[in-house]
Parts: structure tokens; sequence; C-alpha cells
């Protein structure tokens, strides 16, 4: 069984047993609860994808990660509307609230919401049903659809970035120091933003500039710097 069928699987167990619900609290199984991202990250990790050791945590930064794992992105392939195109296993994503996975026949798995319709302080397990649960597919509205294409060991198999090649570049985040921090805030202090001082440190001046900067690109503005950020700002 491949790593696609094997994720969707587990995602189907989880849906199908009422030891499992939402809380995005303890979201890790530690009661057997997840929320919507921890419980496609989790079930992509147990498949032998390592999305959740490479550093997916929820739904703001799975794109990035899920990309460098072995997944393509394929929005561009699929009817959004009718879910026209998709195929068992894709993930759906929306980055600032939900994401799932489809599991073909026009239908989603996914963690959804506890039994007081709230996202926190629930029972464990499925007091509804509906908490993880099969249901026809929608649109949320999706941002991205990303697919795995990778040869089950988290290798993408697309063409990496020329700029990749050259020097590799690591996800900047706050509160970090690092040579390349410094790269940063004079490659945005030179587009024009205001980084502050170009001293190594990922402060909040430096966020807040990415943040401006990614906005402007068209980028989810989360205020780290991967590889989309690292492609836009190397760009003359």
């Amino acid at each position: 069984m491949d790593a696609t069928e094997l994720a969707v699987k587990r995602m189907e167990s989880w849906a199908a047993d009422p030891n499992y619900g939402y809380d995005q609290a303890k979201r890790w199984g530690e009661y057997g609860d997840y929320d919507c991202s921890s419980a496609v990250i989790q079930a992509w990790e147990l498949a032998g994808v390592p999305v959740k050791s490479s550093g997916a945590t929820y739904t703001g930064n799975m794109r990035g990660v899920f990309l460098r794992c072995g997944f393509s992105e394929i929005t561009g392939q699929i009817n959004l509307a009718d879910g026209a195109g998709l195929q068992r296993g894709d993930v759906l994503l929306n980055y600032e609230n939900h994401c799932a996975m489809y599991c073909g026949g026009g239908q989603e798995v996914e963690a959804s919401i506890n039994e007081l319709g709230t996202t926190t302080g629930g029972q464990p397990g499925d007091q509804t049903g509906r908490e993880f649960l099969v249901r026809p597919y929608r649109n949320y509205p999706w941002d991205c659809v990303l697919r795995y294409t990778g040869d089950g060991s988290g290798t993408s198999t697309r063409p990496r970035p020329v700029y990749e090649y050259s020097v590799k570049l690591g996800l900047l985040k706050e509160g970090m120091e690092d040579a390349q921090v410094k790269t940063v805030q004079i490659l945005l202090a030179a587009k024009g933003y205001e980084p502050g001082q170009a001293d190594g440190i990922m402060g909040p001046l430096t966020v807040e500039a990415v943040k401006g900067f990614q906005r402007d690109a068209g980028l989810l503005d989360d205020g780290e710097v991967g590889g989309d950020t690292w492609s836009k700002l190397l760009r003359n």
C-alpha cells in the first residue's frame, strides 16, 4: 500500500471511530482528538512522509513544508467549485482556517468542530458523529490543493528552484539570529521596505517588513521567510 493510500485510510479510520474527536488544545491525539491540520499532518507522518518531522504544525505553514516533502501544488488543475480533477489523497488547504483530505467519490475527510460548536472545551472523542467525519466535498474556500508525488521518502519529484542550487536557504522565523537574516534585511531595504538595522536578527521590525513584502508579492503574510518568499526577494 502506498503512502497516499495509507494516509487516507488513517484519516478514514479516525473518522469512523468515536474515540477520535476534535480539539485545538490537545490536538495531537493525546486523548484521541485532533484538529483539522494536526490530523492531516499526523496521517501523512504515520504514512511515512515526514511532514510533521519537517516542521508542519498548522494550516499557515503546511504548504511550504509539504512542498519540501514530495508534494506538488496542483490547484490550477482542479475545479474548486465542484472538485473535478481531485484524486484520493489530495490535501485541501485554506491557509488561515481549515484543511481536509479528499477521499474520492466526491467526499472529503476532516476533523471539523467539537460538540459545543467550539474549538476547545469539549469532551474527548466524537460526541456528535461529526467532530471527525467524512462529508461531501465543498469549496471551503480552498487556497490550494497539494498532491503527493514523491517516492514515499519525502523527496520531491519537482525541479528545485534555481536559487536553491547555489546556496541552501533556510526557513527564517521571528527571534532567529542568522547571517541569512541580514541578507533578507538588505534585500528588503533595497526594495523600499523598512526592516530596521541589518543586524542579522529577525526582530519585530524585520518581521513586519517581511509581511509587507509578502502582501505586495501576493504571498501568505506570515512574516516567515521560506522558499516562496526567498524566491520573490531574490528576483530583480
